[in-house]
């Protein structure tokens, strides 16, 4: 497969990285609100994550709002050469901390904008385009307008690169007749698999999957059948939670979340873990359990 190379590394952008990244949303306060209630702690993973070698962070700044990037900057900057950050767009906090809908062009303008300055970047590499169509879930309608605002401000070099996230297979052929699609990053984990196909589909093209909630996020993944594997091979439930994603599809990047250095390390480690024929078989069936 031409995008990924000997060390198991993965085309995302114009960039190899590795397979597991890390993901910064609960960095942010309770309900992705607000800031943390330990910055320091906050800032502490953010560099015991690049001191580990992750070289993927992904983040947004409607993660607090604000708050995710601002720390990213105050932990990192100036970033290491090696170090892609990925953002989000298309969706903006009210005072209440609800998830609303910013997909005009002139709001991802913006949002490219915010971005660029909390971060200090001069371009952003990667910018996925959420589709608030539906807040929780992908829902089918077009996307066309707002892939030609974001292509315009890739000519204008503010980004170089887009991605999608939240879509449908159909929006995903849609967006690339307008421009070349980086990655897709929609929900998946070991429950729930809706995008197998699409998976599939975007391994053949050689292009990346980023499974957002891979653990389950804020309510991590429990099932009796994932406890018992775990027990079994000496790993923790969340590390079989990896693992199986990592041998799921070699297009499949991962961006678990944590606000833990120690459940950081843990993540990480489980690239080493392989999962065998009885483990594999015994995960099939927690498919569908949510």
């Amino acid at each position: 497969m031409a995008n990924i190379d000997k060390a198991g590394k993965y085309q995302l952008g114009g960039r190899l990285v590795r397979r597991i990244g890390y993901g910064a949303m609960q960095l942010a306060g309770p309900g992705v609100f607000g800031p943390p209630r330990n910055p320091e702690a906050a800032r502490a993973v953010l560099r015991e994550a690049v001191a580990l070698g992750v070289d993927h962070i992904d983040t947004s700044d409607f993660y607090g709002p604000h708050v995710t990037n601002q720390l990213i900057r105050e932990a990192l900057h100036p970033y290491p050469d090696e170090l892609l950050i990925v953002t989000k767009i298309g969706a903006r906090r009210n005072a209440q901390g609800a998830w609303l809908p910013a997909m005009s062009g002139a709001e991802l303008e913006r949002a490219v904008h915010d971005n660029l300055r909390n971060l200090r970047l001069d371009s952003l590499e990667v910018v996925n385009f959420r589709s608030m169509l539906d807040v929780f879930k992908p829902a089918e309608g077009s996307i066309e307008e707002q892939l030609t605002a974001l292509a315009e401000l890739r000519e204008r070099g503010l980004i170089r690169h887009v991605g999608l996230s939240n879509v449908t297979a159909r929006q995903v052929e849609e967006a690339q007749r307008i421009l070349p699609i980086a990655c897709v990053q929609n929900m998946y984990n070991l429950v729930h698999r809706h995008d197998d196909p699409l998976i599939d589909t975007l391994a053949a093209a050689g292009l990346p999957y980023v499974p957002f909630l891979p653990l389950g996020g804020f309510n991590p993944l429990q099932s009796e059948v994932l406890s018992g594997v775990a027990a079994r091979l000496e790993a923790t439930p969340m590390q079989v939670a990896i693992a199986w994603l990592i041998q799921r599809s070699p297009n499949i990047l991962l961006i678990p979340g944590t606000s833990s250095v120690e459940h950081l390390r843990e993540n990480l480690q489980a690239v080493e873990l392989t999962l065998d024929a009885e483990a594999l078989d015994a995960l099939e069936r927690i498919a569908g359990q949510a």
